[in-house]
């Protein structure tokens, strides 16, 4: 397959990376058939709209749509290219699960024919792409496998994660660097002609193995980075502390650049992936495992001084802001804001109210719990007590003249002129 060639491709799981991917890749020229397990998102996707939140993704999908250059089932067809971009989790203590990568690959095997690359792009442990190949290998006797065959092979499997940040996706699939890890040199090779037909950040060969750990150190690092923000946190706290008002002046250090503390860690990349690495070095990733239990518990922090906050005021109402993991996004997955707030659901119920401008309806969890989901003009007229759990936009743009006279637990730092009242000036306040 040369640069000039567009091969049909097939991309495998239309979530947050997958659909992205798939209309990034229809957008240069290829016919693309995207696939998903869920016939409500191959459905939408099929007339030319989303199911997720995503910067320009709209028009996008809606474009490529209408012109035939993506359209989805519920089923593999042969094609040239296998992108794989399931989900890849954990289970119960913190195990990864490759489950769905490997159905997805039984899948591509049945309909491989020789010259087709495989290409894993979910973030997965090292030794997932090995294990793919060896699955091949099994269903397929007829193919000349890559690494498991002394003559030059039928096809190409290699390794590619995604290297993105929600809101910036479409821009970052394209101009970000990426690390291609084959099973060969060769499949490395394949994998690259592949990728430099939409990519314009340097493609860089590797092994597939390598690859696999670049992506979960990457994420590492930034948990590591974040952990040492959210301990500043509780420590600033204990003392008495602005814990912002620290991080600012210390940044003015030439050599320090100290993130933000939140309310913990979320998303599929920088919660989950360290637990790979943990998982395959136990003994040897002490400071990984630390800052998970780090950004963890900064979760159950932020739920116990919330809960303290709200026992004082029984008869006040309460606005949790925010669910998603980040600012601007739908993504809950991992959500420490969800966490917070369903803890907080669940202990207090109708008392608590939840503002989420990129949600239509509350996550199921919450059903049972009496709390609603209410519109931020709402929260601003009628509840007295602001937990703030995600910076949306939004939320940084309400002038402090609608928030003075609120009882604010801020856990982004979106308000620092907001007042500071002890309880009791606040119930004087209110009363008033």
């Amino acid at each position: 397959m040369s640069l000039q060639e567009k091969p049909d491709i097939c991309v495998i799981g239309l979530g947050y990376i997958g659909l992205p991917t798939a209309a990034i890749i229809a957008r240069s020229g290829s016919k693309v058939l995207g696939v998903d397990v869920n016939p409500a998102v191959v459905e939408t996707i099929a007339a030319g709209k989303i199911h997720i939140e995503e910067v320009d993704l709209d028009g996008l999908v809606k474009g490529v749509v209408s012109r035939g250059n993506l359209r989805t089932s519920l089923q593999l067809e042969p094609s040239d290219v296998f992108v794989i971009a399931v989900p890849t989790p954990f289970t119960e203590g913190h195990v990864p699960d490759i489950s769905y990568v490997l159905e997805a690959t039984t899948n591509v095997a049945a309909c491989l024919k020789p010259g087709d690359i495989i290409v894993l792009e979910s973030t997965s442990p090292v030794g997932t792409t090995e294990k793919m190949r060896d699955l091949i290998s099994k269903l397929r006797p007829d193919l000349k496998v890559p690494g498991l065959t002394s003559e030059i092979p039928d096809i190409a499997i290699a390794y590619c994660p995604e290297r993105v940040l929600p809101g910036k996706i479409l821009e970052e699939l394209i101009n970000n660097d990426r690390s291609i890890g084959g099973i060969t040199p060769r499949c490395a090779r394949k994998a690259l002609t592949f990728y430099k037909g939409f990519v314009r950040g340097e493609c860089v060969t590797t092994d597939a193995r390598s690859a696999e750990m670049t992506k979960l150190v990457e994420n590492a690092y930034r948990d590591l980075n974040i952990a040492f923000a959210n301990e500043l946190s509780v420590i600033a706290d204990k003392m008495e502390l602005d814990v912002w008002e620290v991080i600012k002046l210390a940044n003015r250090h030439p050599r320090v650049n100290i993130l933000q503390p939140g309310p913990g860690v979320g998303g599929h990349c920088i919660a989950v992936d360290p637990w790979f690495i943990i998982h395959s070095a136990k003994d040897e990733a002490k400071l990984i495992k630390t800052a998970r239990d780090v950004n963890d518990g900064k979760v159950d922090y932020v739920s116990k001084k919330s809960a303290e906050l709200i026992a004082k005021h029984p008869t006040k109402r309460v606005a949790c802001m925010g669910l998603a993991f980040k600012a601007n996004i739908d993504d809950f997955r991992e959500s420490p804001a969800k966490k917070v707030a369903l803890d907080l659901a669940q202990e207090f119920g109708a008392q608590i109210d939840i503002v989420e401008p990129f949600a239509a309806e509350l996550p199921e969890e919450f059903s049972s719990t009496g709390a609603k989901l209410i519109d931020l003009d709402d929260a601003i007229e009628n509840c007295e007590i602001f937990i703030n759990l995600v910076d949306h936009d939004v939320f940084k743009s309400i002038p402090l003249a609608e928030r003075a006279q609120k009882m604010v637990y801020d856990t982004r730092g979106i308000w620092p002129d907001q007042p500071r009242y002890e309880d009791q000036a606040l119930d004087l306040k209110l009363a008033s």
